[in-house]
Parts: structure tokens; C-alpha cells; sequence
């Protein structure tokens, strides 16, 4: 799949979703490029940034913004069987990207966001939301939370794997969303994880936005890109 931005540092990804005032210079500092998913672009321009490309089928994009903008920005992609997150992940390709404005009120697209992180597992992709983050577990990460951080593992289809540093370990576990979940795990040390497939959802509280940066950068693998 031909990609439309390719960067050697992370970047920001940005939705129409809530977003907080101060949301998106928080993953500016992590992720320095800036990219808007359709109607993400209004809350760019909102917070005084101009995305360097906005990728989506553009039907939430007021006409009168993107004559605004640079016509060599904005990349159209008309199929409709995808969000316009799946649409500007797809055509990402970088070391890491920050997702921001892709949680809020509404539970579809919360979820529909969720499924886009499972069906991508070679992009490395955290979503920051108001009051955690989440991306999806590679096949080992390290990183070291502080004693008694909430860490939270929902599986998005059937996955085992292994821990250290949590409070109940998951090694010989079987874990599928109509079955068992991970809600609400502690860090009791330093963490070392590892799953068995790119089905595992990590959440933090979001003040671990450093730490989850710096841990998926590490990582000594990566899922294979479908």
C-alpha cells in the first residue's frame, strides 16, 4: 500500500473526536510531524497548527477549510468500507504514531477505533483520550510505570502471553473478549510483557504517555504488517 506521508520521527494523528485544550501539543512534544484524518484538520487549525497532509474521504471537512489548505495536502480516499482513522493509519509510515481526537462521547467510534488498532498490527499507534491511552500490545514491550499504576488489558480476539510487574500475572492465561478480560491490573515492579498475537489492548492512565512512547520505540519486535 503506497504510503502518502513516510517519516523517520513519530507522528500526530489527529481525528474530529473530543479533544482536550491542551491534547494535541502534549503528542506534538512526543510525535513533531503533524496529520490530520478528515475532520481532524478543523481541530488542527482550532489549536493554531496546519496539518501537512489530511487524509479521509473528506465528507467532514467543511469545503470552505480545505480551500484553506494547501490542495497538495489534502489526499482523498473515497471508499467508504473504512473510518477516516483506518484510512490515514493505512497511509502512515513512521516508527510511531500518536492518535488523538479518536475517543469521546461516542461508544461506536470509540470501539470502531479499537478495531482499527487489531487490524493494523504494523503500525505502532497509541490513541490519547481524557483520561487514558491505549494501543496494541507488540509481541514484548518493557517499561516501568510507577508502583500501583492501573494497567489494563482487554483482548480483541483470543490471545495468551506472559508478565512481569503485575499484580496478577497472565502467564497461562487464555484471555477473548466474550471470556476473560484483564481490568485493572497493578504494577507491582518493572514491567516486561509479551502476547502470543496482535490481539492484546494495553490501557494506561494517560500521565504514562511518556512511558508508553518510549516503550513501543524500544521494543525489540513488531507484529508483521498484513
Amino acid at each position: 500500500m503506497p504510503e502518502i506521508v513516510r517519516s523517520v520521527e513519530p507522528v500526530t494523528l489527529a481525528g474530529a473526536g473530543e479533544m482536550g485544550e491542551h491534547d494535541l501539543d502534549l503528542c506534538l512534544k512526543h510525535a513533531p510531524r503533524l496529520v490530520a484524518a478528515d475532520g481532524g484538520a478543523v481541530m488542527c487549525l482550532a489549536c493554531g497548527q496546519v496539518p501537512e497532509a489530511v487524509i479521509g474521504d473528506m465528507d467532514s471537512l467543511d469545503r470552505a477549510v480545505q480551500a484553506g489548505l494547501p490542495p497538495e495536502r489534502i489526499h482523498r480516499i473515497d471508499e467508504q468500507e473504512s473510518t477516516d482513522f483506518d484510512k490515514a493509519l493505512r497511509h502512515i509510515a513512521a516508527p510511531l504514531v500518536l492518535g488523538v481526537g479518536f475517543t469521546g462521547a461516542r461508544m461506536d467510534h470509540f470501539l470502531a477505533a479499537f478495531n482499527v488498532l487489531v487490524r493494523n498490527p504494523g503500525r505502532r499507534c497509541i490513541l490519547l483520550g481524557a483520561q487514558d491511552l491505549v494501543f496494541l500490545g507488540p509481541p514484548l514491550f518493557r517499561m516501568a510505570p510507577q508502583v500501583g499504576t492501573r494497567l489494563s488489558l482487554y483482548p480483541m480476539g483470543a490471545v495468551e502471553g506472559f508478565s512481569e510487574g503485575l499484580q496478577w500475572p497472565i502467564a497461562g492465561l487464555t484471555f477473548t473478549p466474550d471470556g476473560r478480560v484483564g481490568t485493572s491490573n497493578r504494577v507491582t515492579g518493572p514491567v516486561e510483557i509479551g502476547f502470543t498475537a496482535p490481539k492484546m489492548l494495553v490501557m494506561l492512565p494517560r500521565d504514562s504517555l511518556g512511558l508508553a512512547v518510549r516503550a513501543l520505540a524500544e521494543q525489540p519486535g513488531s507484529w508483521p504488517v498484513p
